[in-house]
């Protein structure tokens, strides 16, 4: 199992530098859309649109992402889209997590399926858009969720006592959460200095929340984003088990499924995005 997971994670990393460094942006935000595409049909699925029906709502994605790409929203997003998103996370996660994996299948089907295929086309576009600010803008809003998460593991192990939510996700505690916003504190406050000493491509999310919301600002905005992370794992993990699903599919050998990888990613890139245009 461990050599099946290593082997898929370097297949993805190679696969993933390769449209990086391809010229331009377009070969990283088409593989994005295969990926996220993928995610729908993982989330349709989960939700209660077996065989075809899965199938379509991944072409629907795939396509409102394709004529997204098309119409340059990639490069010039409407910035109405990441407050949108973001409105849609904390309302959206909110409800939620408040009726937990009970509740979930209670709500209507259609209604279950529009709010998982807007979040990720959503997730998308900000990734795709991050990808255009720099790729040091990008690589800084990744290595957030991934800091908030390791971080929150190893503080969860050393320190954890109190259950987060035991109905959704019993292996997290609040002392993980807290020790993964610690990460992130840490690694902006690093990030940001590097900015400073190294020329790179663009500007990191760190060192643009500190230019437009000052120290203060970005610290609570970092806080934030690091919280958000927690949500969109305990949104899929809540979903998965509605669905009394272990993974989202069997999709990356090792890994189980896209949704499972990217989980923590989809709210935060929008709200990155939408905090750093807040002036």
């Amino acid at each position: 199992m461990l050599r099946t997971r290593v082997a898929t994670a370097v297949v993805l990393l190679l696969v993933m530098i390769a449209a990086l460094r391809a010229p331009g942006s377009a070969p990283f935000a088409l593989l994005t859309l295969v990926l996220i595409a993928a995610a729908g049909w993982e989330w349709g699925r989960l939700n209660q649109a077996a065989g075809w029906r899965a199938v379509a709502l991944a072409v629907v994605l795939a396509a409102a992402c394709a004529l997204s790409l098309a119409a340059g929203w990639t490069a010039q997003a409407p910035p109405a889209a990441w407050w949108l998103a973001t409105a849609l996370w904390l309302a959206g996660g909110a409800v939620a997590l408040r009726g937990g994996p009970a509740a979930w299948p209670h709500l209507p089907r259609l209604a279950r399926w529009l709010i998982g295929l807007v979040g990720l086309w959503a997730a998308w576009l900000a990734i795709s858009h991050a990808r255009v600010v720099g790729i040091n803008f990008m690589l800084s809003v990744f290595c957030l969720v991934w800091m908030a998460d390791i971080a929150a593991y190893f503080g969860g192990r050393a320190f954890g006592r109190r259950k987060l939510a035991p109905s959704i996700s019993p292996g997290k505690s609040w002392e993980g959460v807290f020790s993964g916003m610690a990460g992130v504190l840490v690694l902006g406050a690093v990030w940001t200095e590097v900015d400073r000493r190294f020329g790179v491509d663009g500007a990191s999310l760190y060192t643009r929340l500190v230019q437009g919301l000052g120290w203060a600002g970005s610290a609570v905005a970092l806080l934030a984003l690091a919280a958000m992370s927690v949500v969109g794992d305990l949104v899929e993990s809540l979903v998965k088990r509605a669905a009394g699903a272990k993974d989202s599919s069997r999709l990356l050998p090792g890994h189980g499924g896209v949704l499972d990888r990217v989980d923590a990613l989809l709210p935060v890139f929008p709200i990155a995005l939408a905090l750093v245009g807040w002036r």
